[in-house]
């Protein structure tokens, strides 16, 4: 029997699963990705973004109707939840078998070493879910993999490292659906008071991502306490 390592939580943004069509030949190549860390003793928290499907859907209803800020995120955690299963039925063999839709979601005694969270409720984005995520498994480290590879400052210098203190100085501090940060007010705000840290990075390499796990040097920005 294989070694727990490490609990590894990845945000993945729904604009690698999905950025205008599913990404197939991405998640092929994840799949053999997540594999071969779960074989060496590793668990896995995959917490999925809505992508292009959510932005389609709100942009469709708000055509044709005047869309709240509510019917806005129900539209996104929809998205979020259809993207979890697809990943989950991609993984069947080894996943958790229900869709974590809450981060307070009771996980049953199981052998399952790989589960997949989506979003939960208006007001708070799958960032949040991460971190709350990240509270549950006792995780101290987030990776946001996503289609940018750094946060940069109001001079588009990509930045290596920022505090939670300067990085929202950066972002508005209301949350408003299809917010477009590297990760979400609320979510930082939280991420802050629990002293967790946070690794953007552009998710589709999935050599940076190894490296990342593995705690060597990558490249991406450390968000921190």
């Amino acid at each position: 029997m294989n070694r727990i390592k490490k609990t590894v939580i990845i945000s993945l943004g729904g604009s690698i699963i999905v950025p205008d069509e599913i990404n197939i030949l991405f998640l092929k190549k994840f799949k053999k990705f997540v594999l071969k860390f779960l074989k060496q003793g590793y668990t896995f928290v995959i917490v999925t973004g809505g992508g292009k499907i959510c932005r389609n859907y709100q942009k469709a209803a708000a055509q044709i109707s005047q869309l709240t800020s509510e019917d806005k995120d129900w539209l996104g955690i929809h998205s979020t939840r259809l993207n979890a299963h697809l990943l989950r039925t991609i993984f069947k063999k080894q996943a958790y078998p229900t869709v974590l839709d809450s981060p307070y979601k009771e996980i049953k005694k199981t052998h399952h070493k790989l589960f997949i969270a989506s979003g939960w409720r208006p007001g708070f984005s799958t960032d949040y879910n991460a971190v709350i995520l990240a509270q549950m498994f006792k995780v101290n480290k987030i990776i946001n993999a996503s289609n940018i590879t750094h946060v940069y400052n109001k001079k588009k210098k990509n930045l290596t490292k920022i505090s939670w203190r300067d990085y929202r100085r950066l972002i508005s501090p209301k949350w408003t659906p299809g917010m477009n940060t590297p990760f979400d007010p609320i979510a930082a705000k939280t991420a802050q008071k629990n002293g967790l840290s946070v690794i953007v990075a552009n998710g589709i390499d999935l050599d940076n991502l190894r490296s990342i796990i593995q705690e060597k040097e990558f490249k991406g920005t450390i968000i921190h306490p």
